[in-house]
């Protein structure tokens, strides 16, 4: 009758098991880095899509106004969506008298330094 040897290697040695556990921890960071990423990059865009409506809301506002705008520059906070958007509006002179360039700027009202949407369109004189 055989007997199996004591001295033959059955199973995977200590470092074996520390190196795979490494590789593991290495790849397992390096997922939930690009899921983080993913998520940052998601709520970073649903902020301009929203931003970029409340501009469109505005300018349609302006343009839809009976008055006739004077070149200025005009700021004010708009709420929408449950969250407070500061806006500026920038009223400036076109070659033709009669047509007026409106260029508005979005950010979030709590962080008046980033602009999240730009958006620009004209109002004409009406006779």
């Amino acid at each position: 009758m055989r007997y199996p040897s004591l001295n033959k290697q059955n199973g995977f040695t200590l470092i074996e098991i520390l190196v795979a556990l490494a590789v593991l921890a290495i790849s397992m960071a390096a997922i939930i880095q690009a899921s983080s990423q993913y998520v940052s990059n998601q709520v970073y865009l649903q902020k301009r899509t929203e931003a970029h409506w409340v501009a469109r809301n505005l300018l349609v506002g302006f343009r839809m106004s009976k008055q006739w705008p004077s070149i200025s520059t005009k700021t004010g906070v708009e709420e929408w969506g449950g969250q407070e958007w500061s806006w500026q509006l920038k009223v400036s002179q076109t070659p033709d008298q009669d047509l007026r360039r409106l260029d508005i700027e979005v950010g979030l009202e709590q962080d008046d330094e980033v602009v999240l949407a730009n958006l620009s369109g004209f109002k004409a004189r009406l006779p």
